[in-house]
C-alpha cells in the first residue's frame, strides 16, 4: 500500500491512502457491483430511472498496445513473452475447437421477482437471439499468455497511475501532493485488515464493504501476479486470468478474432435453454448427488463473506476453468469463479426500454448510484459471492463495473457471431510454444495450442 496523502473531508469516510483516493474509479463499482450487492438505488422504480440524465458514452476504441518491456526469466510467462519473436502463423483449428455452438431462440431474460437489492433484474421480458457462438471455458492464463506473446500487449494493471488518470477523481489541489511512489501499477484484492466490526454488518448494508476497507490497490498484482508480488501462475495455466480490464478483455477479443458476449447472450447461455431457472443447473443450490450427498457445483464463497471461506466446494481462490460438470449446452463455469465481462454498458432499466429482438445493450451508461462514472454490465458471480451478501452467482444476477480497471475476481470469455466472417478473417497470431507454467515450475514443456 501507498503512504497516506491528504484527503478533503467529505471523502475521509472512505480510506486515506492514494490507492483509495481512485475510489471512484475502482472501489465503488467492484465494492458494490463487483461481488454481488446491489445498492439501494438500483431498485428505484425503473420509470423513474428513465427520466434521468445520463453521460455520455465513451469510446469503445481500444488504443493500439504499446509492446511490453523484456519479462525476466524468473517470470512465468518469460516463455510466452518471448514466443513474439518466433515466426506467426494462421491458427491451425476451425472454429468449435474450444467454443460450444449455441442454437438460436427465445428465453425469458430476468426475474419475476427479485431479491432484495436486485431491481434491475426485472421487468422480466422475452428475447430472442441469433445462434452463436461461445468459448466453453472463461479465457485461462495459457490462453492470455499467447495474446501477450503475440502481440505485447499490457493491462491496465501493469501500467502506472498517472495524475492524468486522477484528474475529475482527486481535487485538483491535492494532485501536486501525490508522491510518486504512490503511483505505482497495481489492481484490486482483498485487503487482510479490513474493518472486522463494521464488515459484519454488509450484509445488511453492502455499502459498507467500502467503509470496511474490505478491498485495497495492491502494488504490483496483475495477471502474472494475481495476488500481488511473489505470487504466480505456476499451476494455474487453466484457471481464468484475471485483474483484466473490460478494456483488456476487448483487445484480447479483437486479437481472437471474436467479441466478448452481450448480456441477453450471456443469460440464454447460461440458462441453456431452461426456463427460470435459478442456477445453471437447477433451482438448487446445493443438490443431491447420485449417491445421496450434496454437491457443489460452482466455485463460491463458503461462509460469512469477508471472514472466512471453509473451501468446502473445494476452493478458496479461482478453481480451473473445468473444475465443475458443464451446463446442459456444455458451459463451464457460468456461476462462480471468476465474474466476466460482457460487451454491454449497464442501465438499471435497460430491461424495460432495449429491444427484443439480439439486444446489444444500451448506447450509454447510467448508475443512480455513480451518474458521473460509466460502467460495463459484468455476469456470472465469482469465488468471493457469499449467501449472506453476494448472490452473483444466480443466472440472472446483474453487476457491472468501471471498464478501466480490473480485479482479483474478474475475467471473461469470448463468442462469435459471424461464422463465416470469422474463418475467413486474416488474423494472426503467436505460433504454438511451450507451456510458460510448466517451464517456470520445470516441469517438461508441452505445447500448448493458440487459439
Amino acid at each position: 500500500m501507498s503512504p497516506p496523502v491528504p484527503r478533503p473531508p467529505a471523502a475521509a469516510v472512505l480510506v486515506a491512502s492514494l490507492r483509495f483516493l481512485t475510489l471512484p474509479l475502482v472501489l465503488a463499482p467492484l465494492a458494490l457491483a463487483g461481488c454481488g450487492a446491489e445498492p439501494d438505488a438500483a431498485a428505484e422504480p425503473v420509470a423513474a430511472l428513465t427520466a434521468q440524465q445520463t453521460p455520455a458514452a465513451a469510446a469503445d476504441a481500444v488504443e493500439e498496445p504499446a509492446p511490453a518491456a523484456p519479462t525476466p526469466a524468473s517470470d512465468p510467462i518469460a516463455a510466452a513473452n518471448a514466443a513474439a519473436d518466433q515466426p506467426r502463423v494462421a491458427p491451425a483449428s476451425p472454429v468449435g475447437d474450444g467454443m460450444v455452438a449455441v442454437p438460436g431462440g427465445s428465453f425469458r431474460m430476468g426475474t419475476p421477482d427479485p431479491p432484495r437489492l436486485h431491481g434491475d433484474e426485472s421487468p422480466v421480458h422475452e428475447v430472442t437471439l441469433s445462434p452463436f457462438w461461445m468459448d466453453e471455458t472463461e479465457v485461462t492464463n495459457d490462453q492470455f499468455a499467447a495474446f501477450v506473446a503475440a502481440t505485447g500487449y499490457v493491462t491496465a494493471a501493469e501500467k502506472p497511475i498517472t495524475r492524468e488518470d486522477l484528474k475529475g477523481m482527486v481535487p485538483d489541489e491535492f494532485l501536486a501532493n501525490i508522491p510518486e511512489e504512490g503511483l505505482e501499477p497495481g489492481s484490486v484484492c482483498l485487503s487482510p485488515t479490513f474493518d472486522r466490526r463494521m464488515a459484519a454488518y454488509i450484509g445488511e448494508n453492502p455499502n459498507l464493504v467500502v467503509q470496511a476497507g474490505v478491498w485495497q490497490m495492491q502494488d504490483g498484482a496483475n495477471w502474472r501476479h494475481p495476488e500481488g508480488p511473489g505470487s504466480d501462475l505456476i499451476g494455474k495455466g487453466d484457471h481464468p486470468v484475471v485483474h483484466v480490464s473490460w478494456d483488456d478483455a476487448v483487445a484480447y477479443a479483437d486479437w481472437a478474432g471474436k467479441q466478448l458476449p452481450t448480456e441477453a447472450q450471456w443469460e440464454y447461455a447460461a440458462r441453456a435453454g431452461h426456463a427460470g431457472r435459478e442456477y445453471p443447473w437447477g433451482d438448487v443450490l446445493l443438490p443431491e448427488g447420485e449417491d445421496g450427498k450434496t454437491e457443489h457445483r460452482a466455485n463460491i464463497y463458503q461462509g460469512k463473506f469477508p471472514f472466512e471461506d471453509s473451501g468446502a466446494d473445494g476452493f478458496t481462490r479461482s478453481s480451473p476453468a473445468k473444475a465443475f460438470p458443464p451446463n446442459d449446452w456444455g458451459l463451464y463455469a457460468l456461476s462462480g469463479n471468476v465474474w466476466e465481462w460482457c460487451r454491454d454498458w449497464y442501465r438499471p432499466d435497460y430491461y424495460a426500454t432495449g429491444p427484443n429482438v439480439d439486444p446489444p445493450g444500451p448506447e450509454d451508461s447510467f448508475d443512480p448510484n455513480e451518474p458521473n462514472l460509466p460502467k460495463r454490465v459484468q455476469r456470472g458471480g465469482s469465488f468471493l459471492c457469499s449467501d449472506n451478501y453476494c448472490t452473483g452467482y444466480r443466472v440472472a444476477s446483474r453487476m457491472k463495473g468501471d471498464p478501466g480497471t480490473g480485479s482479483l475476481h474478474c475475467g471473461f470469455r469470448c463468442v462469435v457471431e459471424d461464422v463465416d466472417a470469422w474463418k475467413n478473417a486474416p488474423r494472426w497470431t503467436a505460433k504454438p510454444t511451450a507451456n510458460p507454467t510448466a517451464e517456470a515450475a520445470g516441469a517438461p514443456a508441452e505445447p500448448t495450442g493458440a487459439e
